[in-house]
């Protein structure tokens, strides 16, 4: 049995499955999902982008949320998917769109916004002098991705389908599940998710921010640092694997 306690923070679904992956390892593990997804009715404008994905040379769908709010309602307002186009940042997103028979191209090595920027499909659906680019994300995402394919000549849109909310928890909640569990390590999917747990260790951040963090990407480690993180495990991926893998090759703290 790994001598790892971890606590997860994804989306409730989300952190259920990583559990049992983990498990299935030898990797104890509690859940505090700091990240609710919340559905948001488009406006008009939204909508137009909605009926018109066709006309997209390419599609960008940066999270299973968006991936799946986007097939909910081009279903509901009777708009056909190009089969075509399609593009993830990882591949659990894509195998939402891949079950509806859509064919989605994403980078295998890196689950991030820069792997997918240098993936060389990505780069030739724009190669045209009027590509459009439509992102299908949250609202509040980065802006790496528009800004970097507009660099190159897209005309880049966005559909924004959900909101990242922190779910209402007392104050004491993340102090009592850290030190009732004897948890070891921290485990965070996404900057949102590491802002909601800072927000909600609150006074109790400095004591906890000494415990190991494992974070997805370069960008989120940084971001970790400069909230006073002494010690961050880059995953390189938000995967249920790069997480394995990170667990299994870093030493778990002294009791």
């Amino acid at each position: 049995m790994s001598p790892w306690r971890l606590l997860l923070t994804r989306p409730e679904e989300d952190c259920a499955a990583l559990a049992q992956t983990l498990a299935d390892a030898g990797i104890a593990s509690a859940s505090l999902p700091l990240l609710v997804i919340e559905a948001i009715a488009p406006d008009a404008a939204q909508v137009q982008r909605l009926r018109a994905i066709a006309e997209a040379q390419a599609i960008i769908v940066v999270s299973k949320p968006a991936a799946r709010l986007l097939l909910e309602q081009l279903a509901q307002a009777g708009v056909t998917p190009p089969l075509a186009s399609w593009f993830t940042v990882g591949e659990a997103t894509a195998r939402i769109l891949q079950e509806h028979r859509l064919q989605v191209a994403f980078p295998v090595a890196g689950d991030d916004s820069e792997a997918l920027l240098a993936l060389p499909a990505l780069r030739e659906a724009i190669a045209g002098p009027t590509a459009r680019v439509l992102i299908v994300r949250g609202v509040g995402g980065r802006e790496l991705l528009a800004e970097r394919l507009a660099e190159q000549g897209a005309s880049v849109d966005y559909l924004e389908l959900y909101r990242r909310c922190l779910p209402h928890y007392p104050a004491t909640t993340l102090a009592q599940r850290i030190d009732g569990e004897r948890l070891n390590g921290l485990v965070v999917s996404s900057g949102q998710g590491l802002e909601h747990l800072h927000r909600l260790a609150g006074a109790d951040w400095p004591r906890f921010s000494r415990l190991p963090l494992f974070v997805p990407s370069p960008r989120v480690a940084e971001q970790a640092r400069a909230l006073g993180a002494k010690d961050i495990v880059d995953c390189r991926g938000a995967s249920a694997a790069a997480l394995l893998a990170a667990v299994q090759r870093t030493a778990a703290p002294a009791p």
